[in-house]
């Protein structure tokens, strides 16, 4: 199968394979400064929840590189200026702020600029590989949920391109084809943005995996003719509770899953686990630009004046989750009990 790597650290700078071109071009965007980063991730060049946390990581080590004077606290104040940009560019996905909070740490315990300026690198790196390790171990556990034959329905692109490598629930399929399993995957083309046909079909074919594209609409149908035998769905945040944030759509699959006895299944790392948020309802939603469902390509698809509500994600409530993988293993319900004995492994991870 084709390795498919979204980011790299490339000659000193940092390169992100440019999402918002996918699947008809495929080009490099260079990223010198962490103004740059904020502005790609905001922009959707670089997409994903983990994904955008590692591409702040290195966002931080190229804001360090520009930060002037070789005192500590004037560094540190110019650092968490760069942190606070990198962290507004896209409010819902926890991975973003915890990759930012991270380095801050990081940066914190060196005794001059020079010296934080090399680590934060140097943990950009580590962060970048502990990723696509977390993914491939992401993988190994969630495969076995996954049926030998029929169905399988995934949503949004939670693939190689949402993360540093493998992916999430993508990576979840793609191990359960490495281990044999022969079950056909169905992506929807999640609207507006179009994730599913633009990345994941990509992706999909790209594997060799058999795959049908689907509009979103067509899910509860085919779930009605039996043809779905799970649904394994990314995540952007994950409440203490299990309450799951993720690209708008996912919860209208989670009550079609629920209404049809179809298992509804969470892939995510423990870096998108938000221990600090009891429950979805604190989650801030964003909300995007107008532009981006009454146009495509330039092109406007709806009329002028007609009002528009684009909210990027939606809460999918726990009880709609059969379970939640992890690069630890599976967690089942009751999840704030599950959840909670992996809350000790977050805080050892991030102790670098």
């Amino acid at each position: 199968m084709a390795e498919i790597q979204p980011i790299r650290w490339q000659d000193d700078h940092l390169e992100l394979l440019d999402q918002r071109l996918l699947p008809h071009q495929q080009e490099w965007l260079a990223v010198h400064t962490g103004g740059q980063a904020a502005d790609a991730i905001r922009q959707m060049s670089v997409r994903g929840a983990p994904a955008i946390g590692v591409a702040a990581a290195y966002g931080m080590a190229l804001a360090a590189r520009e930060a002037n004077g070789s005192a500590m606290e004037g560094f540190l104040d110019q650092l968490r200026e760069a942190g606070a940009a990198l962290s507004a560019a896209r409010p819902t996905a926890v991975n973003l702020s915890w990759a930012v909070d991270r380095c801050l740490r990081v940066a914190g315990r060196c005794a001059t600029p020079a010296a934080a300026r090399t680590r934060l690198l140097d943990e950009a790196k580590r962060m970048h590989q502990a990723d696509v390790m977390a993914n491939q171990a992401m993988g190994r556990h969630g495969a076995t949920l996954l049926p030998d034959a029929g169905g399988v329905l995934t949503h949004c692109n939670a693939g190689a391109l949402a993360t540093a490598g493998w992916g999430t629930a993508l990576g979840v399929i793609r191990s359960a084809w490495d281990g044999g399993k022969r079950f056909s995957v169905f992506c929807t083309e999640t609207r507006p943005w179009l994730q599913g046909a633009r990345l994941t079909a990509w992706e999909l074919v790209e594997l060799g995996i058999p795959a049908s594209l689907i509009v979103d609409s067509a899910a509860g149908s085919l779930m009605r003719q039996g043809q779905v035998q799970a649904v394994v769905v990314g995540a952007d945040r994950i409440a203490g509770n299990g309450d799951v944030a993720n690209k708008i759509g996912t919860y209208s699959l989670a009550v079609l899953a629920n209404a049809h006895g179809i298992p509804f299944y969470v892939a995510a790392p423990l870096s998108t686990i938000d221990f600090s948020m009891p429950s979805g309802q604190g989650i801030v939603i964003e909300e995007r630009a107008p532009e981006e469902v009454t146009s495509w390509a330039g092109h406007a698809t709806a009329p002028e004046g007609i009002a528009v509500r684009n909210p990027a994600f939606d809460i999918t409530p726990s009880e709609l989750v059969t379970a939640i993988v992890t690069e630890h293993g599976v967690v089942r319900p009751p999840y704030l009990q599950g959840l909670a004995a992996l809350a000790t492994l977050q805080d050892s991870e991030a102790v670098a």
